[in-house]
Order: C-alpha cells, then structure tokens, then sequence
C-alpha cells in the first residue's frame, strides 16, 4: 500500500534545491540537488522506483539543469538513499568505500525479497513489514552501485563550484559523509540528521556521531538538509547531539547498574523528546551504546535490535508505557 505523503521541492536559493518527503519517518527520506553553470549533482536516490521519478520529474519542472545530472553522490548505503541510483542514467555516482561495501552486503534485490518473506523472518521480518514492507512498493528497485569510490575527504566540481565531501561514519551507517557546499553555506547530511525524529544507530560507536555534529557546528553553515525531516539549520543539529550526548549517558549508568540493553531502553525517560517520531530507535541506540563498551558482553544481533523495535513500539502504542506492559521488564522513572 502507498501512503499518501507531501513530496516537495525546497528551493534553498543559490542553485540548490532539496527534495523533502513528509515528517521523514521510515523510508521517507531527503534528496538533493546542487547546480551550477548548466552543471548538476544529486545527493542520494530515493527508496523506489516510483519515488525517485517523481523526485526527478519535479527538480527538473525547479530547474533545466536538473535535465541532465551528471554526478550522483550517496551519502551512506541505505536503501532510502540508494535503491533509485539505477534511474540516474548515465551520472557517475560517488561515495564511499564503506558505503560501497555496505551495498553490496544487502542489495536491492536480497532487501526486496526479504519484503517479500517477511512472514518468514519472525519479528523482526513482522517490524520491517509494518514500518516499511506494508508502505511502498520495492517492486522497481536495483542494486546499482557507485563507481567512483574515495575515504576521508574528496572535493567535487560542478560548473566551477565546489562541493566538499567529508566522510564521517562509522556511525548511523558504516561509511556516512557529509555533502558541503562553502559558497552557499549548506550542508547535505545525509542520515547524520533526522529532524524531528529519533535517529537510528546501525554502526556507531556514537561518539564518531556526535563529533560529526560539532564537525558541522563548526562549519560556516546557514542550511542544514538532514536525510529526514524538515529543512533547517544549526538548532536541529544541537539537539541531535543533545540528544546523543542523552543516550550516551544514561544508558552507560544503567549498564553500570547492572541493566539488559533491553531493560535500559526500556527504562529511559524520553519526555525531552516526547515530540520527536519513531520512538522505538531508542532499543538500537542504546544496544549500541552497550555494545562499544570496553566491558561489553552483549551483542545483539540486527534482527534481535528489530525485534526488540517492534515490541517496544506495541508496547508505547498499546499500552501508552505504563507499569504493566508485557513486551518486557518494565522499569519506569528515573532513578540513578
């Protein structure tokens, strides 16, 4: 079933452009693109098909330039931002050599049918299907990979502007950069942003994280394009590293104290961030807090994170998180 979400172009001014989907929750993810004298690069594809024509069908009604685009930059492997690249015809597309990596362990095809099995997946397949398989189409996506690969820094051009490539990750995926833009003041995060909502650490530690934050408040920077939610500026970053800087914290005292990653997830007051969408990232979060620890003794595994989402989310949906809930030990309140 395809939900009905807003899709729009942003004009940011100075020949960039940012395509936004949505509250940016699961799968609905950013694009965008920088212009220059008749030159263009796009910052990530969108997760389908369907999406990422009508993204490209709506930059090219913004700007001409948008009719040929010759550089595709992805910011990190997911498929969000990756699983449309096969409709940038003929563009070389640019990322890292972790990013790259990354693809080839999960493609496209294996993603789609996975989609496809969920049943066969237990919970973890059951949470994948309601937050993402039950919502769009994976029907039209292809693995299709860069083929231009660098680490650490690289500088592109685009009709004699230059756009700054800065990698960053591990930390929401193995192999995250940033897409600077000095003369016009803006940075493309990719996923090192979600506004408006909980991030997800897939890699970490969290601390390559939260320097990629203060990397970026130390930038020259007006506009912030996160990879999720609204554009922006500056504050959305701050209290995304509040935020990280949050979960660091309390979920090394409740290691200390002897908590599961599960019961300290499940532990934590969220009230700061009580607005923020897709709440139930804060189990990913935390199991990767606990499992960068010098003393780490847990290592779950990604289905065992997934499924530990979902039953988190039915908990808070069902039961509004009040003393009770079966979806696990529950502790409630602050009390270290």
């Amino acid at each position: 079933m395809q939900v009905l979400v807003k899709r729009e172009v942003v004009e940011l001014g100075d020949g960039l452009f940012a395509y936004v989907q949505g509250d940016g929750s699961w799968g609905w993810s950013n694009s965008g693109l920088i212009t220059a004298g008749g030159e263009s690069l796009l910052v990530d594809t969108l997760f389908t098909g369907r999406l990422t024509r009508d993204m490209l069908a709506a930059y090219r009604q913004a700007t001409a330039a948008a009719d040929r685009i010759g550089t595709l930059v992805n910011t990190h492997a997911n498929g969000d931002h990756t699983f449309g690249n096969h409709l940038v015809e003929g563009a070389r597309i640019v990322a890292s050599h972790a990013c790259a990596e990354e693809m080839e362990e999960r493609p496209a095809e294996h993603f789609r049918m996975n989609m496809a099995n969920w049943r066969n997946l237990g919970e973890a397949g059951a949470f994948l299907h309601e937050v993402m398989g039950s919502r769009f189409d994976f029907s039209d996506i292809c693995h299709t990979p860069p083929n231009e690969l660098f680490s650490g820094r690289r500088d592109l051009m685009v009709g004699g502007r230059v756009v700054r490539l800065h990698e960053v990750g591990p930390a929401h995926t193995r192999g995250d950069i940033l897409v600077l833009v000095p003369e016009a003041r803006t940075v493309f995060t990719g996923d090192i942003l979600f506004s408006g909502g909980h991030p997800i650490i897939w890699d970490g530690p969290i601390c390559n994280w939260i320097n990629a934050c203060r990397l970026i408040l130390s930038w020259d920077v007006e506009t912030v394009v996160p990879g999720h939610g609204p554009v922006g500026d500056k504050r959305a970053v701050r209290m995304l590293q509040d935020y990280l800087e949050f979960i660091d914290r309390e979920a090394r005292t409740r290691h200390a104290a002897g908590l599961s990653w599960t019961e300290a997830a499940w532990d934590l007051s969220l009230a700061e961030f009580d607005s923020w969408i897709d709440r139930e990232r804060v189990v990913a979060n935390v199991a990767n807090v606990y499992r960068h620890l010098p003393t780490a003794t847990a290592q779950p595994s990604r289905d065992e994170i997934l499924a530990a989402m979902g039953r988190y989310r039915r908990c808070h949906e069902e039961a509004s998180h009040q003393p009770g809930c079966c979806c696990c030990d529950h502790y409630s309140g602050e009390r270290y």
